[in-house]
């Protein structure tokens, strides 16, 4: 009889050693897969915030060759 409690024991322990390793590769792997999301969103914020910005410097692209055209024609009369 001693014999089965050892076992029962031994398979106790490897059942919690099993548990305790797959618990950590999950939590693991969910922090790896939340800061590669996070990172993923930074970069999406930069590319949302340029392209806001590219309207405004083609406005001002357009703004500046028309000065430019304006100063040109006042210098050939």
């Amino acid at each position: 009889m001693l014999k089965i409690t050892d076992s029962i024991i031994v398979a106790a322990i490897a059942l919690l050693g099993t548990c305790a390793g797959s618990f950590g590769g999950i939590v693991t792997a969910s922090k790896l897969t939340n800061f590669r999301l996070q990172k993923l969103e930074e970069k999406v914020d930069k590319h949302n915030h340029f392209a806001e910005r590219i309207p405004v410097a083609e406005e001002k692209i357009k703004v500046l060759s028309h000065r430019i055209q304006d100063l040109e024609k006042g210098n050939n009369r």
